[in-house]
């Protein structure tokens, strides 16, 4: 049986194990993995190379998106740029991409900490087949948790972490295998809302007003601090007070 292609596009650790599972699996799955696309940024990881990765066992590392081939699919899992049109249309039967949120609720980027912020209870990871907009695609397989009381970041990054790879995992010999439905994402608009947040969203919300209440300036600061990135603050006067972990 002639095999199917696949380019991968992905990056920090979740892209890095997902193109790990499929080159170990990609006998059995019966797909060539035709190339990467990479930006391979080390502040999320300075082990965990998806080049590298790629390099070991002879895989294409494309340096821009205009050197995609035409394959039978595109799968990608925290790439970092917005594919146009006639990038989609490279993939001959479907190009997906791993969202690390519930959709259509958290489109764009730091979706974990807007849940918090917003006081959800419940949060997910998705996967959808990729249009020239951002995360607006039909959803092909998702799959929703509970965030715990009182949940930090960091660890609903976590939990949302280990439920994409089970996600990926789960589903990709269905998705090769064409078993599958796509559901338009306006479909559900109604019932769960949307919302959009750029990667610059977050700095607005890592500001912390001390005429808030107390549950409010706790929930903010759980939402915000992520260990590596910016703490949250509140300004006094014209100097930042950082905030973090008492036991830190």
């Amino acid at each position: 049986m002639e095999k199917k292609s696949l380019v991968f596009l992905g990056s920090k650790p979740i892209g890095y194990h997902c193109l790990y599972y499929l080159i170990r699996q990609k006998d059995q799955l019966g797909i060539e993995i035709a190339g990467l696309l990479t930006n391979d940024n080390p502040r999320f990881s300075t082990t965990l190379s998806l080049r590298t990765l790629a390099e070991e066992h002879g895989i294409p590392v494309f340096d821009s998106l205009d050197e995609l081939p035409t394959v039978d699919y595109l799968y990608s899992v925290q790439y970092h740029q917005i594919l146009k049109e006639h990038h989609i249309h490279k993939a001959k039967k479907i190009a997906l991409n791993l969202h690390m949120a519930p959709l259509p609720e958290y489109r764009g980027c730091n979706q974990f900490s807007f849940a918090i912020a917003d006081k959800r209870d419940e949060f997910g990871t998705t996967i959808h087949q990729m249009d020239a907009g951002i995360d607006q695609g039909d959803i092909v397989f998702e799959r929703r948790f509970k965030i715990p009381e009182n949940c930090w970041v960091d660890e609903l990054y976590e939990l949302t972490f280990n439920a994409s790879l089970d996600l990926f995992i789960e589903t990709i010999s269905e998705i090769l295998n064409g078993n599958y439905t796509l559901t338009p994402q306006q479909q559900l608009v109604g019932e769960r809302g949307t919302s959009l947040h750029y990667r610059s969203d977050i700095n607005k919300l890592k500001e912390i007003n001390l005429n808030w209440s107390r549950d409010d300036i706790a929930r903010h600061i759980r939402a915000t601090y992520m260990p590596g990135f910016e703490p949250p603050y509140a300004m006094i006067g014209t100097q930042k007070i950082y905030f973090k972990k008492e036991w830190e």
